[in-house]
């Protein structure tokens, strides 16, 4: 156990320190990017060509703009990969967990990854990027490398951006949506419908992994860093921008689980907790995409949900 612990803090170390890192060198090129605002990506480098498309799908790239000016990525795959009548199928919206993105839905083979498996069986699947997330940096007045723009939690993404996505796909589809939430996916949802929003626009909610509280949280990465007050820590040094990811990192972690003899779903249990479906070949999925950045003040308010 002991072991285990220090591997899990030697992780969280290497991650934490290259976050810090990467957040300075943000906050410095500030003043140079200071009018710099990020716009949403190109259908051309998005997720449906990346993720969606190369597995036979047809797949569409839409945006949309919350009140307080984000402007979110979404992905509609209208119809499963033997084609189909798009357009009277039921919608499914998608929301990932924090410090993920839509990619999480899309990581394995299509007979194994829910948004392909949904599409497959006659759903209208629709797939959610929170704000902040790679393909959801767009504003319509700040940059990302405004501090400003990092101010949110997930009161905000309660009272702005599942709104937004809501509404975007019950207007494109003229029917109540059916949801599927994953971890911070379903904190928002909770908290959405507790307050009676948009059960209008809702025919179902299917909730993996729900949570209201974080005391129960089986990752070890997450109940050392909440333990240890990394989020704090991180947002007092003035980084408002809690991305755990970066270039040297991520290549760091690919060579060691790269080695022979180095089983690296013991990693991918770090940020999970215990898993039943994970295997090695995915390690490589994995670490090309996730984990993606959230807001610093985010990973606090969670962090506070702990119970002792």
């Amino acid at each position: 156990m002991e072991v285990a612990d220090s591997v899990t803090c030697i992780i969280l170390l290497i991650l934490f320190c290259g976050s810090a890192a990467g957040n300075r060198k943000a906050l410095y090129s500030f003043k140079a990017q200071e009018n710099a605002i990020a716009m949403a990506p190109s259908s051309d480098n998005g997720i449906c060509k990346s993720m969606v498309e190369t597995h036979g799908y047809d797949c569409e790239e839409h945006t949309v703009t919350t009140q307080d000016g984000y402007i979110l990525s979404m992905q509609r795959i209208p119809v499963g990969r033997s084609g189909g009548t798009p357009g009277n199928r039921p919608p499914v919206l998608l929301q990932h967990g924090i410090l993920m993105d839509g990619i999480t839905w899309l990581l394995l083979p299509p007979e194994q990854s829910l948004a392909f498996v949904l599409s497959d069986n006659g759903y209208d699947v629709w797939i959610a990027n929170s704000r902040g997330t790679k393909y959801s940096k767009g504003h319509k007045s700040l940059s990302p490398n405004d501090p400003a723009y990092w101010d949110w939690s997930w009161d905000e993404l309660v009272a702005y951006d599942l709104p937004a996505t809501f509404q975007y796909v019950y207007d494109q589809t003229g029917q109540k949506l059916h949801y599927v939430g994953h971890s911070q996916g379903t904190l928002v949802a909770l908290a959405a419908l507790s307050k009676d929003q948009l059960l209008n626009m809702l025919r179902s909610a299917a909730l993996l992994c729900p949570i209201a509280y974080m005391g129960q949280m089986t990752s070890p990465l997450a109940k050392n860093a909440a333990d240890n007050f990394i989020a704090e820590a991180v947002y007092w040094l003035g980084l408002s921008e809690f991305d755990p990811r970066g270039d040297a990192v991520v290549n760091l972690l690919k060579d060691i689980c790269s080695k022979p003899g180095i089983d690296c779903t013991n990693l991918l249990t770090s940020f999970t907790g215990q898993n039943c479906c994970l295997n090695s070949s995915i390690v490589n999925i994995f670490l090309d995409h996730e984990p993606q950045p959230s807001a610093t003040k985010n990973m606090v308010h969670l962090a506070q949900s702990k119970e002792p």
